[in-house]
């Protein structure tokens, strides 16, 4: 897929590129963001480099993700991350992270609901999936703010550093954001054989 942008009332979406090195690498310094996102622990240079200048081009230009830097319209520092992942044939997890000094502001939040919107109208998905690990009390609120609907715990769910954690995992339907869905959806029903 070609790389694009994507704008909000108060941000602007862009690919990351290796201009962005020295910020992501500054933002990721946060203990926070690298307790609770798949970020590597310790966040080397190295880190930084490879993924604006690797990850992030050869994500878009294999379609396995599409990563986007967030920053305030009419440019700014990066506030933000967010990026989809393709998981397999129409199926997408989107994960994100926020620098430290831009939370509270709405901006996850804002830049999710950009991205679904995107994912929905654009990629084709029929579903968006959000996970993090359980005990991630603010990635879950920008998730709940965004309108995905949690859906329970997924036992040994994620593998961070060798270890598998549980996680908490939550979907959002177009419908969920008054968008048509790209193929037909049938709810469960209850009863059955």
């Amino acid at each position: 897929m070609e790389p694009l942008t994507l704008s909000t009332e108060r941000l602007r979406l862009r690919p990351f590129t290796p201009a962005d090195e020295d910020e992501v690498y500054a933002a990721v310094q946060d203990p926070d963001i690298q307790r609770w996102t798949m970020v590597p622990s310790p966040y080397t240079r190295e880190d930084a480099r490879s993924f604006v200048g690797e990850m992030v081009p050869n994500g878009w230009r294999e379609d396995t993700a599409y990563s986007f830097a967030v920053r305030p319209a009419g440019d700014g520092p990066l506030v933000a991350a967010v990026g989809v992942h393709v998981r397999g044939p129409g199926s997408y997890e989107i994960g994100y992270w926020t620098a430290k000094e831009h939370r509270g502001r709405g901006y996850m939040t804002e830049a999710v609901l950009a991205v679904a919107r995107w994912v929905f109208t654009e990629v084709g998905a029929a579903r968006l999936e959000w996970r993090a690990e359980a005990g991630n009390a603010g990635s879950r609120a920008v998730a709940e703010k965004a309108g995905f609907r949690m859906e329970g715990v997924l036992r040994a769910g994620l593998e961070k550093s060798g270890t598998v954690r549980d996680c908490w995992i939550g979907g959002l339907l177009p419908s969920d954001l008054g968008l048509p869905s790209a193929l037909p959806y049938l709810p469960a029903v209850s009863g059955g054989i």
